[in-house]
């Protein structure tokens, strides 16, 4: 990711600020986070505060004299944290600012039927996404994407994007935008409730919800079948695009496929997982589960 993009780049890397431990896991086990690993591994000091604005953090911080402070994907920073370095601090987001300001750009992005979205370095100020930008580069969203794949593909040029927002920074020889006065667009953190499928909205609209939920955290829904209530999570589907006089909801199968009946045709569930089962393929869940021939979602 980032970090090991800069390490490569050979700049001196003062410390690295992650998140605290936390229980993962069916043994619940304390789990260090990737970023603290990898500094671990290569000799970086790691601070992991609980308040941003405790005393003795903020003296550690100020003790590693660091020039820039790079933010990606962490929480809001207090001011006596983003106005330490000589040189600022930028924020790495997952959005061309100011559209998807929030928690989840990549999430809301495909959520709302986008077809380009990138990056953007800015400085941070007080507000949330509000800074002054630095660069921004797009990408293209393809129309299968899912939120994990452009999740991977915005890390890669997100990372590039740092190191050329650091060279710009050391050259002292740039200038910053503001960003556009114009409504901006949000991308809220997700709940449970936010990820549950209406399925009397139309075929493009829940495609791409699933896909913009899928791998993380996964839109769901409430189904019946043989008088049973089930839940299950949708990873990967694919639409189909007809004319029917069917019953919106009605779950279809066959010994290899499942399909749910929708306005504007039928979605095909590829990959699933039913509550308290591993993620599978249709045709694996198919094998072991036998949906009555009145099936149908909840919503």
């Amino acid at each position: 990711g980032v970090l090991d993009a800069l390490v490569k780049q050979d700049y001196k890397i003062v410390g690295v600020i992650t998140a605290t431990d936390k229980p993962a896991g069916r043994g619940k086990k304390m789990r260090a986070s990737a970023v603290k690993v990898y500094a671990k591994t290569h000799s970086i000091p790691v601070l992991q505060p609980k308040n941003l604005k405790n005393q003795e953090f903020l003296n550690e911080l100020e003790a590693l004299k660091a020039d820039i402070q790079i933010i990606v994907a962490f929480r809001m920073l207090p001011k006596v944290v983003w106005d330490m370095p000589r040189l600022g601090t930028f924020n790495l987001h997952a959005s061309l600012l100011p559209a998807y300001r929030g928690a989840a750009p990549i999430n809301w992005a495909i959520i709302n039927g986008e077809t380009e979205t990138g990056v953007t370095s800015f400085f941070i100020d007080d507000k949330i996404d509000t800074g002054e930008i630095l660069l921004q580069e797009k990408i293209t969203i393809n129309p299968d994407e899912t939120a994990g794949t452009l999740h991977d593909k915005l890390m890669q040029i997100g990372a590039k994007l740092v190191i050329k927002t650091v060279d710009l920074i050391a050259s002292n020889n740039y200038t910053t935008q503001k960003q556009p006065e114009i409504a901006p667009t949000n991308a809220p953190k997700l709940y449970k409730e936010t990820c549950q499928i209406n399925w009397e909205d139309t075929l493009t609209i829940i495609y791409n919800k699933i896909r913009g939920l899928s791998p993380y955290p996964a839109a769901w829904s409430t189904f019946t079948s043989n008088n049973e209530n089930y839940t299950l999570k949708m990873y990967k589907v694919h639409p189909e695009f007809i004319k029917h006089k069917e019953t919106i909801g009605t779950i279809i199968s066959t010994k290899k496929t499942l399909k749910v009946v929708v306005e504007e045709g039928y979605l095909y569930l590829d990959e699933i997982q039913l509550s308290g089962k591993r993620k599978m393929g249709v045709k694996s869940l198919l094998n072991g589960f036998d949906f009555s021939s009145d099936a149908k979602m909840n919503w």
